[in-house]
């Protein structure tokens, strides 16, 4: 679906906060800059070396921990909210299998899914996802504050934070079985997303694709450690059409498994 014709460059920024500080002459420029990212595309790659190489292989790890556990064992992952808890054995999307894990900043939210998953415990596991959960609701609120002052609408940033929540949500895409019409391929459904900022981390497995304001389909290469950030329904509301939440999906072709995070940010209760 993506298209052949050549597509403009995706703009990456670097979000590593000993490289960025607002006492900096070039702050106010690369939030000007940001900003029109996501007015433009609705997205855009950032690097944030917070996020260390270590924990990098130690969250995917134990994703591969988590999705190996039984089918009964994940579908305790339950939620009266839509994709909030367990999702699989969608027969419009059969490679995707997700759970979501609400409040993932906060220990108690993290050690209970954790619990959910091992009623006798993964330290591992709980340490980790916690630890990335909290670094990347940092790197969203600088992104949040970036878009604010390029806006001139700082004086809201602290109160914006302050009723933000987030959804982490882990995610699996298999190996597609082979078709005569790839018909099995499809991962994620065309969409939008409900969040503000929805703040994606893969494995090094493409698969993504995102839709430009002109209508084209954009393959999605992320190089390794880079990760997606995409504006959602939200933000576009917010910024009264401004910013562009972009349509997407996944369709996966490659031959091995593709595991990625997905850390949404909400307001208000907006979802």
């Amino acid at each position: 679906m993506a298209t052949t014709q050549e597509l403009p460059k995706i703009p990456i920024f670097d979000l590593s906060t000993k490289n960025l500080s607002p006492s900096s002459s070039s702050w106010l420029p690369t939030c000007k800059s940001l900003r029109e990212a996501l007015e433009e595309f609705g997205f855009f790659l950032a690097k944030y070396e917070n996020v260390s190489s270590q924990l990098d292989k130690q969250v995917f790890h134990v994703l591969e921990q988590v999705f190996n556990l039984p089918f009964e064992t994940k579908s305790r992952n339950t939620s009266d909210l839509s994709f909030y808890g367990y999702v699989g054995k969608l027969p419009h999307a059969p490679v995707h299998e997700s759970m979501g894990i609400p409040e993932a900043t906060t220990l108690d939210a993290v050690q209970s899914f954790t619990n959910l998953m091992w009623p006798s415990g993964n330290k591992e596991f709980c340490e980790n996802i916690l630890c990335y959960a909290r670094l990347v609701s940092e790197m969203e609120q600088l992104v949040d504050r970036m878009v604010f002052e390029s806006y001139g609408a700082e004086k809201h940033h602290d109160s914006h934070v302050g009723s933000t929540t987030y959804l982490l949500r882990t995610i699996k895409y298999s190996v597609p079985k082979l078709d005569a019409d790839n018909s099995s391929n499809m991962g994620t459904n065309i969409h939008t997303d409900k969040s503000f900022l929805s703040i994606l981390y893969q494995n090094q497995v493409n698969g993504l694709q995102i839709q430009l304001r002109n209508g084209e389909w954009l393959d999605v290469d992320v190089p390794p450690g880079l990760f997606v950030v995409m504006a959602g329904d939200a933000y576009e509301v917010w910024s009264n059409g401004r910013i562009y939440a972009a349509k997407h999906q996944v369709i996966m072709k490659a031959d091995k498994p593709r595991y990625c995070l997905a850390m949404f940010s909400f307001n208000h209760g907006l979802r």
